[in-house]
């Protein structure tokens, strides 16, 4: 397995599983007489994000890791959705940034120095195989994670099957 292959396509597959997912909560929310977009200042735990950052930031990791292998300045995107469907609208960038990027030049990050500042003046150094597998990935999948289980824990009748999507097979 290659950089690339481990990088944009399950990113690509799981943001639109999201944005699928986002799609069932409005569903789920007109069919209960709530409005939708009352789901994005939820959140599982007071101390956590609400559903909208979690989004925003799993769409910041789908665009900045594959970025930050293949060397280039990450996509900048203001967080000020305020919609489902201006976060699905968001995904929607994000997919499409991370698909724009040659192949090969992520698959020359592989020993990229990747140095990320993340909310302190401490930098962590990584070589960029380690940045995928350790960090970025993780990260992503823990602020997908979180939005599913935001939107399961309001009700959305989600299951593991809309988590991961119709599967690649033989």
């Amino acid at each position: 397995m290659n950089l690339y292959t481990a990088t944009v396509p399950p990113i690509a597959h799981a943001l639109n599983n999201l944005s699928a997912m986002l799609d069932k909560a409005a569903t789920h929310a007109t069919a209960i007489g709530y409005e939708a977009d009352q789901l994005l200042g939820q959140r599982l735990i007071v101390d956590m994000f609400p559903l909208q950052r979690q989004v925003q930031i799993a769409c910041d990791f789908a665009r900045g890791v594959p970025a930050r292998l293949a060397g280039i300045d990450v996509l900048s995107q203001p967080d000020t959705q305020q919609s489902i469907a201006e976060l699905k609208q968001l995904i929607e960038v994000s997919i499409g940034f991370a698909k724009s990027i040659d192949p090969a030049a992520i698959e020359a990050g592989e020993e990229r120095v990747i140095v990320l500042r993340p909310g302190t003046p401490n930098e962590r150094r990584f070589k960029g195989s380690d940045y995928l597998v350790h960090y970025g990935l993780p990260n992503f999948y823990f602020h997908l994670t979180s939005a599913y289980a935001i939107l399961r824990a309001n009700g959305v009748p989600l299951g593991k099957k809309d988590f991961l999507g119709s599967l690649p097979t033989l």
